[in-house]
């Protein structure tokens, strides 16, 4: 299951720079589930910011499109963090980093970003699956669009979705897990009346315990039944919250 103690610290991130020490971080203490985060906040550069944390421990690892820790690998942590539109810095994963430094988070992590109010995160569940969204729709637009609508810079609007669930997956069922729930995005954006597949820096991980000598599940396409469940817990979660930031 998910949730432990934490990794070593030599695997951690960076220190905090002398500049960002004394970042105000604090607790909303809202009580949640560990597999839906728990909802922190910061004051930053005299804007207040919130995000979102998961403590997965040992024994997880995470396939994701993070900025900070992308990749399939072990994961002791996972964050979601709200920066403010226009998000002036170039560097977000040294800025993910300094967050999880000042968070006390240890060992390998992966970090999201978004421009989203992240304390209007909304979730889905189903059969041991949750999903946990931030929805930013403010610069949406199709995946498949042409060359010139490719060159601005975007601002990092995003819908960023983590999925946690207690069942171990292959490396391929991990893949497969990250294209469904990106699947399930799409079919709640539309079903919401968005004419839209998301936006240009939409987001996903997918934790799940490290798999034994049986390799663990080796599918989760949306007619498996891990898949399924994926796929019903981020549909939810993304038409609740597509249905609010509209």
């Amino acid at each position: 299951m998910i949730g432990g103690a934490r990794q070593p610290r030599e695997y951690g991130p960076p220190p905090v720079p002398p500049s960002h020490q004394g970042c105000a971080i604090r607790s909303v203490r809202v009580q949640l589930p560990a597999q839906r985060g728990e909802l922190r906040d910061r004051h930053e550069d005299g804007h207040h910011l919130h995000h979102l944390v998961w403590r997965l421990g040992p024994g997880v690892r995470v396939c994701s499109s993070a900025v900070l820790g992308g990749g399939i690998g072990p994961r002791a942590w996972i964050l979601n963090a709200q920066v403010p539109g226009g998000y002036p810095r170039l560097d977000p994963d040294r800025h993910l980093a300094e967050i999880a430094a000042a968070e006390g988070l240890t060992g390998p992590g992966a970090g999201l970003m978004t421009a989203a109010d992240v304390a209007a995160y909304t979730t889905g569940h189903d059969g041991g699956v949750t999903a946990t969204v931030t929805t930013g729709l403010g610069v949406r637009g199709w995946a498949a669009a042409p060359e010139s609508a490719t060159q601005a810079p975007h601002r990092p609007g995003t819908v960023n979705i983590v999925v946690t669930l207690p069942t171990a997956l292959s490396d391929a069922a991990l893949v497969n897990a990250v294209a469904t729930a990106t699947e399930a995005k799409v079919q709640a954006l539309l079903d919401a009346g968005l004419d839209c597949s998301g936006t240009p820096t939409d987001a996903v991980c997918v934790a799940a315990p490290e798999p034994g000598p049986d390799g663990g599940e080796p599918f989760a396409g949306p007619r498996s039944a891990w898949g399924a469940r994926i796929a019903r817990a981020v549909h939810t979660a993304v038409l609740a919250g597509a249905r609010t930031a509209r």
